[in-house]
């Protein structure tokens, strides 16, 4: 993987997402500049930090868990 690569990587783990008008969740839009190879490093790191996270929060909830239950409430 290039050192661009791996920045794009770091850019699409975060759980940020932006909302469209209609309050839509959109993708990150470096998510479609990375290659089949590094949506998948993508994925695994965004599961690593995720379960990181959950081990370290109080209730066992990572920053994906806390933006939906905010969204719901």
């Amino acid at each position: 993987m290039t050192p661009e690569d791996a920045l794009l990587v770091e850019r699409v783990v975060s759980a940020h997402r932006e909302r469209s008008a209609d309050g839509a969740v959109k993708s990150h839009p470096n998510w479609h500049d990375l290659d089949t190879e590094g949506r998948q490093a993508a994925f695994d790191e965004t599961v690593r930090q995720r379960t990181i996270e959950r081990g370290i929060d109080p209730d066992g909830q990572s920053s994906t868990i806390k933006a939906v239950l905010a969204r719901l409430r």
